[in-house]
C-alpha cells in the first residue's frame, strides 16, 4: 500500500492542472469564431447549355476510389482554406474515412498539367430524391484562369447523371463574393437562409 504524502498530493494537483491547461489549448478561441450567413440553393432541371472546356491548361478529371484520408485533407485545405471550410477539419481520420469512402460519396479530382487543381464532392445518400454538391472549388494556383464556370458545369452534369429529382448546395458569406451569382447562373435558386458558427482557418 502506498501512503499518500504531501508531495504525492502536490504532483497530483499539478497533473490535474496540466490536463486542464491542455484541454483549454484545444478549445477554439472566441476571437476565431464567426457567424456566417448560409444560403441554401436548389436546382430542379439540368441547364440547357454547357460551358466549353478551356483549351489550356491540359485538364483531366478522375473519380477517386478509396482516396487516402491525408490526400483528401490536402485537397480540402488547398481548396477551402481561404473560405474557411469547416466541417471536415474537426473530424478525426476514422470519421472522415467513413464519409469519403461511403458508396454514396462521389469525389472527382481535377488535374491541370498533371497537378491537382480542384475537386468536387457529391453526396448521393438521398437518392432518388436529391444529390448535394457538398464541396466544389479550385486550388489557388488555378483560380483566375477561366476554369470555374466549366468545372461547375461538369460537377452539375455528373450529379444529374445519377438521376436525382433535384440538386442542392450551399454557399455562405465567407465564400467567394461571386459564388452565389455563379450558382444562380447555373440554374440554382435560393430556398432558405440560415446561420452557422465557424472557426476561422488560421
Amino acid at each position: 500500500m502506498v501512503k499518500k504524502t504531501k508531495d504525492n498530493k502536490t504532483k497530483s494537483a499539478m497533473a490535474k492542472t496540466v490536463k486542464k491547461s491542455t484541454k483549454a489549448k484545444r478549445a477554439p478561441s472566441k476571437k476565431n469564431l464567426v457567424t456566417a450567413r448560409v444560403t441554401h440553393l436548389e436546382s430542379t432541371a439540368l441547364p440547357t447549355s454547357a460551358t466549353s472546356q478551356p483549351s489550356r491548361p491540359r485538364l483531366a478529371l478522375l473519380e477517386a476510389s478509396n482516396m487516402p484520408v491525408q490526400f483528401y485533407r490536402y485537397l480540402f485545405e488547398q481548396v477551402g482554406k481561404k473560405q474557411h471550410w469547416y466541417s471536415r477539419r474537426v473530424m478525426n481520420d476514422k470519421e472522415l474515412a467513413t464519409i469519403i469512402h461511403a458508396p454514396s460519396t462521389h469525389i472527382h479530382v481535377l488535374f491541370a498539367n498533371g497537378s491537382p487543381a480542384g475537386y468536387f464532392e457529391l453526396d448521393a445518400s438521398k437518392l432518388p430524391k436529391e444529390i448535394e454538391i457538398v464541396f466544389f472549388g479550385l486550388t489557388p494556383d488555378f483560380q483566375g484562369m477561366g476554369l470555374g464556370k466549366w468545372f461547375l458545369s461538369v460537377a452539375i452534369a455528373n450529379a444529374w447523371a445519377l438521376k436525382p429529382k433535384k440538386l442542392t448546395l450551399q454557399t455562405n458569406t465567407l465564400d467567394h463574393p461571386a459564388a452565389l451569382q455563379l450558382y444562380q447562373k447555373h440554374g440554382f435558386s435560393p430556398v432558405r437562409i440560415s446561420e452557422e458558427t465557424i472557426e476561422l482557418w488560421e
